[in-house]
């Protein structure tokens, strides 16, 4: 193909009279006109010296012009890069000078404070709103509403994706369009999706699950999507009887479950519901398929990977596992350079087409973390078991996965630290009946100070995304440590587990 993601994506949308996009509003996008805003988005772009493989970033609010630039970059062979809508300009300004886009995407109202971050790193800066308008949309005016995609190969990139690394330093996943394809493929089929799907889109489009595996499934099986900006229960209770999948994170589960209106009547015509990104309690497994008589399908991926397991669409979705590796993608479980026996613990290990290229100008990381024969350490701790499922015990690295969001813990004890009163800080996640995990933060005071939690928290505000920040927090007099002055993070979990108790 000359542009693999580009002709199985976005090509057959042209000349589609029939809706892509339900918005919330009750407008319809069909699948020509959208294809049309792709075309004017690239010419812009391209206008505005986009050239193949140069990087293009978006920090912008969900909306289908937003869109729209993800599906331009693939036309012109630029490499996207989205990011989360939360970051603050200190956090932009590391991406911005790692990744070093020739353009830059915010919103109007950040343009202030991200314009001198921005210039900088020598990125050129256009704007777009919620609304879909900014100085990109006025550079869209008059442009042509077809393009040639500029030839592209399975091997070359299509994003680099941010996931935080153990020292505090984000790392770049360079994710090629043959891991992109491959991975859409294999869910599309596995999930039986097809062109009748409508499939309840309330996912953000900066992270894996809402771009890459939503967005993609839906787009190569030419289904439609009711694209909403962001998860609001009473939304998508009134929508759901007019879609038949959805997507989402254990919170939206949970806060669909909290709703009274939330009945068995509403998702009569749904044959699917997904959920990942963060773990599903059980109870909420069970509480949902109580009230639904649906069992949510729950599965397994990564930043680096996209997804890796799945429970079965046919078949018991059992409570508390990921599932089975995916068709074409190979799995093992490894301790002290073996693969353990089934049952027992161990690093998870991932190798196929959905595993990325490596880490953006980090050559040193990549060969730590992916095996010349193509495996990739996870660094996530699990256990298969005697059916064959995958179990999800634990993360190496510390890893917390809030809201379907990952927060490395050192990056947030870095910014306590900083704070006046606090000597040192241990950040843990917890169990949470809404996000999954909540970060919770154990500090040591300096002497002489005595920090209010609440106040602590507060503070970093503005230096963290809001999904960092600890969602509660304890002062004690000492961290626990091992011998080797390592804190035992562990016996932390233990102590304050059922801080978040419902």
């Amino acid at each position: 193909m000359a542009n693999p993601l580009w002709d199985a994506l976005l090509a057959p949308l042209e000349g589609r009279q029939t809706p892509l996009l339900f918005l919330q509003d009750d407008s319809t996008i069909t699948g020509d006109a959208f294809v049309a805003m792709v075309a004017q988005t690239a010419h812009a772009l391209r206008a505005q010296g986009l050239q193949p493989g140069d990087r293009i970033a978006a920090q912008v609010a969900k909306s289908p012009q937003a869109l729209a630039v993800y599906g331009a970059a693939i036309a012109l062979g630029a490499v996207f890069l989205p990011l989360n809508t939360a970051y603050t300009a200190p956090e932009i300004d590391y991406f911005l000078g790692n990744a070093t886009p020739r353009v830059f995407l915010c919103d109007p109202a950040t343009l202030p404070a991200l314009a001198p971050v921005a210039a900088r790193h020598g990125a050129d800066v256009l704007t777009l709103d919620a609304a879909g308008q900014g100085t990109l949309t006025d550079a869209m005016a008059g442009q042509p509403d077809r393009i040639d995609p500029v030839k592209r190969g399975n091997d070359d990139l299509a994003a680099i994706l941010y996931t935080s690394g153990t020292t505090g330093r984000s790392k770049g996943a360079m994710l090629t369009q043959g891991n992109l394809l491959s991975n859409a493929q294999v869910l599309a089929d596995l999930w039986r999706f097809t062109d009748r799907d409508v499939l309840l889109h309330a996912l953000p489009i900066f992270h894996t699950h809402g771009l890459f595996v939503a967005t993609n499934v839906s787009l190569l099986t030419a289904g439609a999507m009711i694209f909403l900006p962001g998860f609001d229960a009473a939304t998508v209770i009134r929508l759901m009887p007019r879609a038949t999948a959805m997507m989402g994170v254990p919170t939206f589960y949970t806060r669909l479950l909290d709703n009274p209106a939330f009945t068995r009547d509403v998702t009569a015509n749904v044959r699917l519901f997904v959920s990942g990104s963060a773990p599903l309690l059980a109870e909420t497994h069970e509480a949902f398929a109580a009230r639904t008589g649906h069992r949510i399908l729950e599965r397994y991926g990564m930043t680096e990977t996209n997804m890796n397991t799945s429970n079965p669409y046919d078949g018991e979705r059992r409570a508390g596992t990921v599932g089975f590796p995916l068709p074409g993608v190979g799995l093992r479980v490894m301790a002290d350079g073996a693969e353990v026996p089934q049952g027992n613990v161990g690093v998870i290990e991932v190798r196929g087409p959905n595993v990325f290229a490596g880490y953006w100008q980090m050559p040193e990381t990549t060969a730590e973390e992916l095996r010349p024969d193509g495996w990739f350490i996870t660094g996530d701790l699990g256990r298969i078991d005697d059916a064959g499922y995958l179990h999800i015990v634990g993360r190496a690295k510390d890893l917390i996965i809030s809201g379907g969001f990952n927060v490395y813990p050192i990056e947030v004890e870095q910014a306590l630290d900083a704070l006046p009163g606090v000597l040192e800080s241990a950040v843990i996640g917890l169990p949470h009946p809404d996000f999954g995990e909540a970060v919770f933060a154990v500090l040591v005071a300096r002497p002489g100070h005595a920090p209010d939690p609440r106040a602590t928290i507060a503070a970093l505000r503005g230096v963290l995304a809001r999904f960092k920040q600890p969602k509660a927090a304890v002062v004690v007099n000492a961290l626990p440590r091992n011998a080797m002055g390592k804190v035992q993070k562990a016996a932390l979990r233990e102590t304050y587990r059922a801080t978040f108790a419902a």
